[in-house]
This record gives structure tokens, C-alpha cells and sequence, in this order.
């Protein structure tokens, strides 16, 4: 089925990763192609605006999905956002695709998922098995880190002179959420897709947290070190500034994978895809330290 007539479905395309992606298919299809899933009616009109059609759905709400799915030839299913609700939520969507007759599933799934040490990668292990069970033609878009995952922090490390951390040594392949939008638009919108695939997805270059602090000083002029401490330490700081100790054993638990060398990857898989090198991180990072002095 050509790309041109094809019915192509975005979810959380409200997101800051869908809306990207929803950006980047109206370079490449037909507005009146393209499908909008949306939690919140008031999330539809920027995209109704463009001439994109929007569907209210939820991954809670299967019967709201197999609805939201009917006449969609192809689905990009961007993981849940609530940590230990994906699989469930990530199930309903897939039985819902099969029960809406969706011809094919790609899923943003994470760097390595079937090796990653991370605990996040359990969830997503569990969705790319419901997806290859659903009998459902799919291509697993295993994501790296985002940039903009680590650039979130340059204010309070700029602010304390310090970029605290779990990661030791190890190396991070990032790219920015643009690089993954465009893959993610480019294998849902290929005029022929490519079934049952996976696509190891990753910046170009790959930096050590060492690295991307001294970055951090040399933009922003101000001196800032790299603290690296055990994962126990890490999951620790983090509760003492707030954050709660689930989500701060989460992010101890991906710097300590990382230490393992989970996060880094020199496939250039997404390079290929995007058709151009990947974001440099050092772009990135140089555009949130603007940011931060502007503030």
C-alpha cells in the first residue's frame, strides 16, 4: 500500500514526541492521511488546525481504542509515559490494533530492550513479545536516550557547580527527540514498510557524563564537575531535592545501567533512517545553556 494512501495513526500525538512526529509525516504525506489519537479534547485543536484528523483515545479505555483504530492501515504506538502501567496499557492498544484489522504496529521501544540491564527495559520487553504474539506485521523502534533527557538538569548544575550521577565511565549514544521523531515518521510513512524489524536506534556520537559536564562549563562559563557516586548515593540525593523514591531509584537504576554500557551504540541505524547525521549533543546541550542564561 503506497505511503500516499495509506492510513497512518499517531498516538500521544499531543506528546512532545508525537507532536514532532505528527510535524514531520505532514512533510511527507497527505494531512487528510494522517490520523491524530489524543487523550484530552482540548489537545485536538492545533492539530485539527492543520488538517489533521484527531480521535480521542486512551490506553485505559480498550474499547475507546479498537474505536479510535477503525480504517488506520498503520499505527505508531508511542510508549505509555506511567512507568509500571506500560505493559497493561501498551496490551490494550496492541488488542485493540488487532481488533480495528491495523495491518502494522511500530512501537517506540528502548536502546537494546532484549539486553538492557535498565529496569525500564522490562516493560518494553513485555510489549515487543504482546506485539510479535498479536501476529500483527510491526517494526520495534528501540529509542536511545534523549538529549534533552540530560540537558533537563543543566540549570540546578549550573546553579550547585555540580552534575550529580550514577553513570561512572559509561557512554551515552544520544540524539535529540527530533532525530527520533524523524525515524519514527520515516518507517510509518515509507511507501513500502519493512515487517518485522528492529531498529537499534542512537546518536552518532556517544559522550561520558565527565564529557558532557565540562561541556556544561565551557558553554556556560561557570565551573561545574561531574559527582559521580553509587547508585544507592544517586537514588539518595535525588529524594533529599524532592523527587519521589520510586522515580529517583528509576533514574539511579538507568545512570547504573549506563555504567554497563547500556545507552551507548555505533550502529548509525538512525543516521541511515533520518537520512543525515544525527543532532550533535553538544548542539543540544548549547541550546538549553542559551536558554538558561536568558532565563
Amino acid at each position: 500500500m503506497s505511503n500516499q494512501t495509506a492510513k497512518l495513526l499517531v498516538t500521544g500525538a499531543s506528546g512532545q514526541l508525537g507532536a514532532l512526529v505528527v510535524a514531520d509525516l505532514l512533510k511527507r504525506v497527505p494531512a487528510a492521511n494522517i490520523v491524530a489519537l489524543v487523550r484530552r479534547p482540548e489537545a485536538a485543536a492545533a492539530l485539527a488546525a492543520k488538517g489533521v484528523e484527531t480521535r480521542i483515545g486512551d490506553y485505559t479505555d480498550p474499547a475507546a481504542l479498537t474505536e479510535a483504530f477503525k480504517g488506520v492501515d498503520r499505527l505508531l504506538l508511542i510508549s505509555s509515559s506511567e512507568v509500571g502501567q506500560r505493559a497493561v496499557q501498551h496490551k490494550n492498544a496492541i488488542d485493540a490494533a488487532k481488533a480495528a484489522g491495523v495491518g502494522f504496529i511500530a512501537y517506540t521501544s528502548i536502546l537494546k530492550a532484549d539486553t538492557s540491564p535498565l529496569g525500564l527495559a522490562t516493560e518494553h520487553r513485555e510489549t515487543e513479545a504482546d506485539i510479535k504474539a498479536s501476529g500483527t506485521a510491526y517494526a520495534l523502534l528501540r529509542n536511545g536516550w534523549y538529549t534533552e533527557n540530560k540537558t533537563g538538569s543543566v540549570a540546578p548544575a549550573i546553579e550547585h557547580g555540580a552534575y550529580p550521577g550514577a553513570a561512572g565511565d559509561g557512554r551515552i549514544s544520544s540524539a535529540s527527540r527530533q532525530d527520533f521523531a524523524e525515524a519514527a515518521a520515516a518507517v510509518l510513512s515509507a511507501d513500502e514498510v519493512s515487517e518485522n524489524v528492529v531498529y537499534e536506534l542512537a546518536g552518532d556520537e556517544s559522550y561520558s557524563m565527565a564529557e558532557f559536564t565540562a561541556e556544561i562549563a565551557r558553554a556556560s562559563g561557570k565551573p561545574v564537575i561531574y559527582a559521580d557516586m553509587s547508585e544507592a548515593e544517586y537514588a539518595s540525593t535525588l529524594e533529599t531535592v524532592g523527587l519521589p523514591a520510586p522515580l529517583a531509584a528509576m533514574l539511579a537504576d538507568s545512570d547504573a545501567g549506563t555504567a554497563k554500557g547500556a545507552l551507548e551504540d555505533n550502529s548509525h541505524t538512525l543516521q541511515r533512517l533520518i537520512g543525515r547525521a544525527t543532532t550533535p549533543w553538544t548542539r543540544t546541550l548549547g541550546e538549553a545553556v542559551t536558554q538558561q542564561k536568558a532565563a
